[in-house]
């Protein structure tokens, strides 16, 4: 029994000491994946639309291509993957521009359909803050929220 009990003790304060050491662990966003059934239609979306700049894709995978996001943030494609995903509005990643009125223009003249967040066509939601927001979809069906947060 006093070996059960010491076995319990040690493993506590281990324990402890492991969660007192994750503490201190930091992260940082690396890149987002999207699963798409055609890559190369999706990867022009993305440099076309969104002006998204082809890095090299370090996997050497047919089927994948990677895009810079800026600040070594990267956006992954990947049509090599056959799963069927199902997609809904609150799956979606987000875009900060300082000129939001002129990415505005630009999905118009492409003919991109963009909206607010209940739907409505062609609307811009005003958020309490002031910001301005519009979301709008790929190829694939994945929603895309683009915003007006003033970029540091």
């Amino acid at each position: 029994m006093r070996y059960l009990l010491l076995f319990i003790f040690v493993g506590s304060l281990s324990l402890k000491a492991t969660a007192q050491a994750n503490k201190n662990i930091q992260f940082t966003f690396n890149h987002v994946s999207l699963s798409v059934k055609d890559v190369n239609a999706a990867a022009e979306f993305y440099s076309e639309v969104l002006n998204l700049q082809e890095i090299v894709n370090r996997t050497k995978i047919d089927g994948v291509r990677w895009f810079s996001l800026n600040e070594e943030k990267e956006l992954h494609l990947i049509a090599i993957i056959k799963t069927p995903i199902t997609i809904n509005k609150a799956v979606h990643f987000a875009l900060t521009t300082p000129d939001f009125d002129a990415f505005i223009e630009r999905l118009q003249q492409l003919k991109v359909a963009y909206g607010d967040w209940p739907g409505t066509p062609n609307k811009i939601t005003i958020r309490a803050d002031g910001i301005k927001q519009i979301y709008f979809q790929d190829p694939d069906g994945y929603w895309i929220e683009l915003n007006s947060v003033a970029v540091k």
